[in-house]
């Protein structure tokens, strides 16, 4: 089944409006609630702690950081954070990575600034912390170019196996998604991918997964649209071309004042019909 969900901004200014997006999604049935992340936003809520109040108030939609900015959030803290936050919720939360950008932004509030070799680098550590930290060992250790264990202890364990998807776009960002990511995160519309760019792209993770002896289809894809137009008869069709490109699941943006009315409209005229298409 083709799988929807919104791509909501933590806006701070109308903290009722943030918080009444994910109920809104979560009642009309959509599958997911993403939510970007930038720390160093004066205007956003951290996304963890919004993420984690929704889920408090939430019962049946996904929870997703799109993506967690890593170059802020250690990957052994971030590791405890999701599985936490999985059991809490009855296993609802899988993770957006993303290697980092906004340097300046980043290193204002602390974090490293990093090249892009660097952060890709520090990514590929992030994830087998991340995963060790999932998988029930009893003591972690990692001597790493960005990351450093000495005998941490992880726990709890998650309630499920959480995805991580990678928001990737360049060359070697793919073949890593490929090679290790449970899933592949791109934004399509807007400054972003058009629809040509992603055949080349999806083809690229395809050819890297097999190289590491992986079956392509356990790379789920996901991607972010924005930038649905016009009136809900017009948004099937665009919800049509973008899983036609490969996308298992669509994370649609909100925006604007009539952001209630949208997602309402999204999950009770559009969504239905779309499943129907695709099943």
């Amino acid at each position: 089944m083709a799988e929807v969900g919104i791509f909501v901004v933590p806006d701070a200014g109308d903290p009722a409006l943030a918080v009444e997006q994910a109920l809104v999604a979560d009642g009309v049935g959509l599958d997911y609630v993403a939510v970007q992340d930038h720390p160093y936003q004066r205007r956003y809520f951290d996304t963890w702690t919004y993420l984690s109040y929704i889920a408090g108030r939430t019962a049946g939609v996904r929870l997703v950081p799109d993506v967690i900015n890593l170059p802020l959030r250690p990957p052994a803290m971030l590791a405890k954070a999701a599985a936490s936050l999985d059991v809490l919720s009855g296993g609802r939360v899988e993770i957006g990575l993303g290697a980092g950008s906004f340097w300046e932004a980043i290193e204002a509030m602390g974090g490293p600034r990093r090249t892009p070799r660097e952060s890709v680098d520090a990514l590929i550590e992030a994830i087998e912390i991340m995963r060790g930290f999932w998988s029930g060992e009893r003591a972690l250790r990692h001597e790493g170019e960005h990351y450093r264990l000495a005998g941490a202890k992880p726990g709890p364990a998650p309630e499920h196996p959480i995805g991580i998807w990678i928001g990737a776009y360049g060359p070697r960002m793919l073949r890593v998604t490929g090679r290790l990511g449970d899933g592949w995160l791109p934004t399509l519309g807007g400054n972003y991918l058009s629809a040509e760019d992603v055949p080349p792209m999806q083809r690229a993770i395809d050819e890297a997964a097999r190289s590491a002896g992986r079956d392509p289809a356990a790379v789920k894809r996901v991607a972010n649209l924005i930038g649905l137009e016009g009136e809900p008869s017009g948004w099937l069709d665009q919800l049509r071309r973008a899983a036609e490109l490969g996308f298992e699941a669509l994370l649609v943006g909100v925006t604007g004042e009539d952001a209630e009315r949208f997602i309402r409209r999204l999950g009770e005229e559009v969504v239905p019909a779309f499943r129907e298409q695709a099943a």
